[in-house]
């Protein structure tokens, strides 16, 4: 906590005032990253754009979302109130790939979430594992990948 209110450039008593303790600060940083990929979700305009463009805006906002908020997930999932949230956009995620299966734009035969998973997948590579990528070069190589692995052969 110490380390945390030296960053922020406050004093400790300040951040204990506000958070008590490390988990209320914890649950406060689940939900602000939450509160962020529910906005990088709907920013990408899932149910209205273009399916490809719509995949690599979620794609670049999420990876920027978890880039700024490098949180476990596992520990973020121990909470259930968090959980539920996390599974919500999960769906929705899995909205938009439903929505590029009934266009054509991804194979109807591939097991149930595959695609939603394979996409979930490649975000997660890229936002972790290639941070000197930024995310707009992520999302092309993301997009591209995952309509590649994913769609309809021409």
């Amino acid at each position: 906590m110490s380390e945390i209110a030296r960053e922020a450039g406050v004093d400790r008593s300040t951040l204990y005032r506000r958070f008590p303790t490390r988990e209320d600060l914890l649950s406060a940083v689940h939900q602000a990253k939450l509160d962020d990929a529910a906005r990088a979700l709907d920013e990408a305009r899932p149910d209205t754009a273009p399916f490809a463009i719509a995949v690599h805006r979620f794609v670049e906002n999420t990876v920027a979302v978890g880039r700024r908020w490098p949180v476990d997930l596992r520990v973020l999932l121990a909470d259930s109130s968090h959980r539920n949230r996390h599974e919500e956009l999960t769906n929705r995620v899995g909205d938009l790939v439903d929505r590029g299966v009934r266009s054509g734009a991804i194979r109807s035969d591939l097991p149930t979430n595959w695609a939603r998973d394979v996409l979930i997948t490649l975000l997660n590579l890229a936002t972790h594992n290639y941070e000197d990528l930024p995310p707009g070069p992520s999302a092309d190589l993301i997009t591209d990948a995952f309509i590649q692995a994913t769609g309809n052969k021409p």
